[in-house]
């Protein structure tokens, strides 16, 4: 009996020990206290980037008078017309491809570009002048354009190429009288509003420029004729449509027009690796 009673004194520190330790192991499974947290800023290279609407190409604006020729046929509403409002343009039109045009009296204010040679040939000559639209059967009918001052029309040649060269079709030497072309059927209408600054109107004067000979050589005509470049965005008609379309007899092609507001024209060469002369009329 008294070796039995002897080991309660030996057991009762390994006892205290091991409470200890459970009570140690018990507080640090304890969840610290919530620390609030700092606010996790977006970094600026990963935030989403504004895309800027692409400029329309010739094939694409052509696409849409296309559509906007067939709807007005149809007698219907041209789908898709309203997006287009707002939407930056840059078309190439080639002009001069088979040589010099007169630039007489009676081509002045037609709104289509051309060269011709200056006396003896010593220098070339482009000009474009654009047409007087304001008071024109597609604009005089245009609702609610009371503010409308002045537009200026540019014609786009050739609508069936949707890129912007010459046609490798040359007309047949043996077809007597030669084949008449096509009326002009698309077109740009600069629009010019009562508030509007007056600095980038033409009033009737042509974008000109003259080529002159360097040192002793001769100038010689340009293989592939001269691009004028237009660049701008388009603006839309009251109602709402960028396209504007009119036809005098349902056997003609209607002839529709985009309003415009013009920032840049330039005549360059045929390639566009010349600038020859640019205006910026905004």
């Amino acid at each position: 009996m008294l070796g039995t009673r002897s080991k309660f004194p030996r057991l009762f520190p390994v006892l205290t020990t091991l409470a200890a330790s459970l009570l140690l192991a018990q507080c640090a499974r304890e969840e610290p206290e919530p620390v609030d947290a700092e606010p996790v800023l977006a970094d600026p290279a990963t935030a989403p980037a504004i895309t800027a609407p692409t400029a329309l190409t010739r094939a694409a604006l052509l696409a849409a008078t296309s559509r906007a020729a067939s709807a007005y046929v149809a007698g219907e509403r041209s789908e898709g017309s309203e997006a287009l409002v707002g939407r930056p343009f840059t078309l190439r039109i080639p002009f001069g491809c088979n040589g010099p045009q007169t630039t007489g009296t009676e081509a002045a204010g037609d709104g289509l570009a051309r060269w011709s040679w200056g006396p003896e040939n010593q220098t070339i000559q482009l000009s474009l002048t654009p047409g007087d639209w304001l008071n024109t059967a597609l604009i005089s009918g245009v609702a609610d354009r009371s503010d409308w001052e002045a537009v200026e029309g540019f014609w786009i040649p050739r609508p069936w190429l949707t890129a912007g060269d010459c046609s490798t079709v040359r007309a047949d030497p043996l077809q007597s009288g030669g084949g008449a072309p096509s009326p002009q059927t698309v077109g740009l209408a600069a629009v010019f509003k009562s508030d509007d600054s007056r600095v980038g109107r033409r009033n009737g004067r042509a974008y000109a420029f003259t080529s002159r000979p360097t040192g002793d050589t001769p100038l010689v005509a340009p293989v592939g004729g001269y691009r004028v470049v237009l660049e701008g965005r388009l603006t839309g008609f009251p109602d709402g449509q960028a396209v504007r379309c009119r036809a005098s007899s349902p056997d003609q092609r209607p002839v529709c027009i985009a309003a415009i507001r013009l920032d840049r024209v330039a005549f360059t060469t045929a390639d566009s690796s010349v600038l020859l002369s640019e205006w910026r009329p905004g």
